[in-house]
This record gives structure tokens, C-alpha cells and sequence, in this order.
């Protein structure tokens, strides 16, 4: 794209140079140090604006590609209209540098001053289709992917109409309107030599040939490869075959590809969702097995995790009827359960009185960690219908191993690593904090915005069985819990639960 700018501005200096039907004059070649200065500062200026603009545009596709998964809407929109937003910034600078131009051909000669305002405005309109174009084949696979991991949203993408208007304008229309008004030229009462006249008609017109070249070229490609590989994948169709299609790019054609193969997706799945759900037990299960199989294994994912505990449950066993106690679990665990599913998390397991819901994991969520954390603190707002019982809550994030474990007779979905550890030693501390809800400081840091803001960052300290500190958060404004008696007496039972099954 930089490379396109820099022939457009070269065409500028050579035609105004040698291609306008007049002498040059002194004022186009005699060094200025007014004008080199001026320059100096402009492509200063210009080199700041397109790193910044880049970097600004570019972090958002970076962020997702580290991060993995589906993109966010601001991912997926800076990802497919990318290169737009970057050409109309290469065209601001046009016109500003052109402004700058015109202004210091001026000063050396005022009768060129209308000439080269026409030449730089028609070159940079010609440049910003070259760079458009140019832009969108480059950023091609990373605006497929955007449509392919998202969710898609089919006003984000652009239209083939837009492409092929702005080949047509880039291509054919600028350069044909820099020839009419070099004729026009010949018309007025000041006729220039038939020599000269015919050097800038044919400057003009080499460059409107070789952008009609170019401008077919990229646009043929980017509209008949994706077609023809439609019309094979349609044929398998027919025949019966599960057939799939690569995502092109991120316009109209691309979303044509997404929806040919969301719909065959959809088919194979339903041939095959009784048998997954045999092995499987929830549906957001299945469909991870679905897209990677039953084998056992697992795959690193970056999630949240939300680790819920009742406090001193021994004491309340030995304190009621067995009915009444699994009366209360079914109550307790239906709430955790039914928050969870609201937020888009996946209950995990059950041990004991204890819950492990993650977030990110087996479907990909880009928000895992303000899921977790909006989930722990209504969560412990629906607790407040079970007076007789106080939990924990403890919400960690990060890398873990999520996949299937266990044998080829018996196995289940399940999420390893040191999240899943820190969240229930959060848990541990929380039951004698006020409020009963601790976090990672970490896990605040990856929320949006909006969720950081209820959520305030406290002291570090060293959890049981991890040598980093963690820094703990906890919400602005806590619920207390009144009752955390039976921790200590809980602490005993948590070791001999939490490190068997979590460990």
C-alpha cells in the first residue's frame, strides 16, 4: 500500500515535470530550502500518522491473534475494513501533502498553480483505489479467518459493488478525465505545440492502460476463484459428500462462503448429534466434539474459571435430615447452574457442595473473563435466597489444557492447569472475606470496561500451593456473608477434595 503511494506521488513529479504541455520553468528544479524543509516536516508528519493509524488498527488483529478463538465485533470489523479505513487515511495525507504541493509550486510559479492541483488531486484519487484494492487482497486471509471464527454480520462486510466502482473510477474514469481536460487544454486561445500536447497525452494514457490492467487483475481474481470453487463444492453437495469451502476474503463472496458452509456444517451435524450426545452429556460439549472428534486429548485454550464452595457443610449434613440436604444441593447447584448458562459459562463438575464453571471453554468466548466475573457477582446475589448456607467464590483466568480425559471406555470434557488451582484458592480465602467473592487481578485486567468497574484491586499475597503472587479484586461493593463459621472446619474437607480432583 505504501508502495502504490509512492508511485502516485512520483507520476505527480514526473508529469508536472516533464509531461505538462508547457517549458519547465526554474521553479521546478532550483533547490529551495523553504520547500525541502517544508517537505522534511511533511513526511515526518505523514510517517507518524500511517505507523500511528496502523498501529492502532493493527493491535485489535494482533490482540485476536494472540488471544485465539472467535474475534470480538471491533476485531472482526477492523480485520475486514481495514484496508478502506487505511486507504482514506493514505487519501487525507494526499490531500494535505497536495495542498503543501501546490502551495510551494506557487510561490516559484503562480501559472501551475491550478495544473498541479488537478494533476495531485486526480493521482491521489487513483492511488487511493490502487491502495484499497492492494489493501484488501493483502489483508484476505485475515479478513476470511474474521468471518469464518465470528459471528457474522453482513453490514461490516464490504460489497463487490464497491470494489468494482472503485476499480472502474481508479482504472478508467480519473485517467479518462485527465485526458478530456488535457484536450480541453488545446481548445483555449492558448494552443500549446502539437510535440508537447502529444508527451502528455501519452504519459496519460500509458498510465490509464496500466491501471485498467491492474484494477481487472485484482478484481477478476478476487471474484471469479471464489466462484468456481463454489460451483465444485456444490457438485460434491449433490453428490452426497460433506463438502467445505475456503473462505476467500471478507466481502459479499466471502459471507456466500460462510453460509455454504455453515449450512453443511449444520447438515453433517445433524446426522451425527444422537450419537455425540451418547457420549457427551451438554450440548455445548457435543458440539466441540463435533468440530474435533472424541479422541481423548486436549488442546490449550484461554479461559476463565469461576470456582464456587459452601462453607462449613460438614456442620450442616450432620445437622439435617439426608432429604433435606440433597433438597438444599439441588436448590444451591439449580442457582449456580442456571447463573452460569445466562453468562454463557459451562457448569464443568460437581464435587461434593462444590461447582467449577468455565467460561471460553469448550466454545470460545471472546469476553471469558467479564462473563466469569458479571456471573460471580449475580451469582452471589441469587445466594442470598439460601440464608442458611455462606460460599466462597473465587474467579481466575488464563491458559489451561481443555479437552477429553479418562479412558476409551469412560471419559469426560474436562479443563487442567493453573487457573483452575488458583480459582479454588480464592475460593478458600473468600470464605472468610466480606462479600465471599475474590478475583485475579489478572482476570479484571482482560474484562471490559464496563465490568472493571465494579470491581476493585487489593493487596498480593501468596495462595496455598503457588509460589507467584496473586493480587486479589474483589467488588466495589461487597455483600457480606454474616456467617463464615465452619471455614476451619471446611479447610480440612477442601484439601482432600479440591487437590484430589483439581490437582
Amino acid at each position: 500500500m505504501l508502495a502504490a503511494n509512492g508511485v502516485g506521488a512520483l507520476f505527480v513529479l514526473t508529469f508536472i515535470r516533464y509531461g505538462l504541455p508547457v517549458s519547465p520553468g526554474p521553479g521546478l528544479i532550483v533547490r529551495d530550502p523553504v520547500s525541502e524543509l517544508v517537505f522534511a516536516i511533511y513526511l515526518g508528519f505523514a510517517s507518524v500518522a500511517i505507523i500511528g493509524s496502523a498501529i492502532v488498527m493493527l493491535r485489535f488483529a494482533i490482540r485476536w491473534y494472540v488471544r485465539g478463538g472467535p474475534p470480538t465485533r471491533r476485531e472482526q470489523i477492523m480485520a475486514v475494513r481495514g484496508p478502506l479505513i487505511q486507504s482514506f487515511v493514505y487519501l487525507a495525507l494526499w490531500l494535505i501533502g497536495g495542498t503543501l504541493f501546490v502551495i510551494l509550486i506557487g510561490r516559484e510559479m503562480p501559472e501551475l498553480m491550478s495544473t498541479t492541483a488537478l494533476t495531485a488531486a486526480l493521482s491521489g484519487v487513483v492511488t487511493f483505489g490502487f491502495t484499497y484494492l492492494l489493501g484488501e487482497r493483502i489483508m484476505r486471509p485475515v479478513a476470511a479467518r474474521a468471518l469464518s471464527d465470528g459471528n457474522v454480520d453482513p453490514r461490516i462486510a464490504p460489497s463487490v459493488r464497491l470494489r468494482m466502482a472503485v476499480g472502474l473510477v481508479s482504472g478508467t474514469l480519473v485517467p479518462a478525465i485527465g485526458i478530456t481536460l488535457l484536450s480541453f487544454t488545446q481548445l483555449s486561445t492558448h494552443a500549446y505545440a502539437p510535440r508537447s500536447f502529444a508527451w502528455s497525452v501519452l504519459l496519460v494514457a500509458i498510465a490509464m492502460i496500466l491501471a485498467a490492467l491492474v484494477t481487472t487483475v485484482l478484481l477478476a481474481g478476487q471474484v471469479s476463484t471464489p466462484l468456481r470453487q463454489l460451483t465444485r463444492a456444490v457438485t460434491e453437495a449433490q453428490r452426497g459428500d460433506d463438502a467445505q469451502v475456503e473462505v476467500y476474503d471478507g466481502s459479499e463472496v466471502g459471507l456466500l462462503q460462510v453460509g455454504f458452509n455453515q449450512m453443511m456444517a449444520d447438515s453433517a451435524e445433524r446426522r451425527v448429534l444422537r450419537q455425540l450426545f451418547g457420549q457427551h452429556v451438554g450440548e455445548d460439549v457435543a458440539r466441540q466434539a463435533l468440530q474435533f472428534g472424541t479422541e481423548l486429548g486436549g488442546e490449550t485454550r484461554f479461559v476463565a474459571v469461576l470456582f464456587v464452595d459452601m462453607v462449613g457443610s460438614t456442620a450442616v449434613v450432620s445437622t439435617k435430615r439426608p432429604a433435606d440436604v440433597v433438597a438444599m444441593l439441588n436448590q444451591f447447584f439449580n442457582i449456580v447452574i442456571g447463573v452460569v448458562k445466562r453468562h454463557g459459562g459451562f457448569v464443568n463438575k460437581f464435587v461434593g457442595d462444590e461447582a467449577l464453571a468455565i467460561f471460553g471453554a469448550p466454545l470460545y468466548r471472546a469476553d471469558a473473563p467479564t462473563a466469569a466475573l458479571s456471573a460471580a457477582r449475580e451469582l452471589r446475589a441469587e445466594l442470598e435466597a439460601m440464608p442458611e448456607i455462606s460460599v466462597g467464590i473465587g474467579v481466575s483466568s488464563g491458559t489451561v489444557v481443555a479437552g477429553n480425559i479418562g479412558s476409551e471406555e469412560r471419559f469426560e470434557y474436562t479443563v487442567i492447569g493453573d487457573p483452575v488451582n488458583e480459582a479454588a484458592r480464592l475460593t478458600e480465602l473468600a470464605k472468610s472475606r466480606p462479600g465471599s467473592i475474590l478475583a485475579s487481578s489478572y482476570t479484571v485486567y482482560f474484562a471490559g470496561e464496563e465490568e472493571q468497574e465494579h470491581w476493585e484491586l487489593g493487596e498480593l499475597v501468596a495462595l496455598r500451593g503457588r509460589t507467584k503472587l496473586t493480587q486479589l479484586a474483589w467488588p466495589r461493593h461487597p455483600q457480606h456473608d454474616g456467617d463464615s463459621s465452619g471455614h476451619d472446619e471446611h479447610q480440612e474437607s477442601n484439601e482432600s477434595g479440591i487437590d484430589a480432583e483439581m490437582r
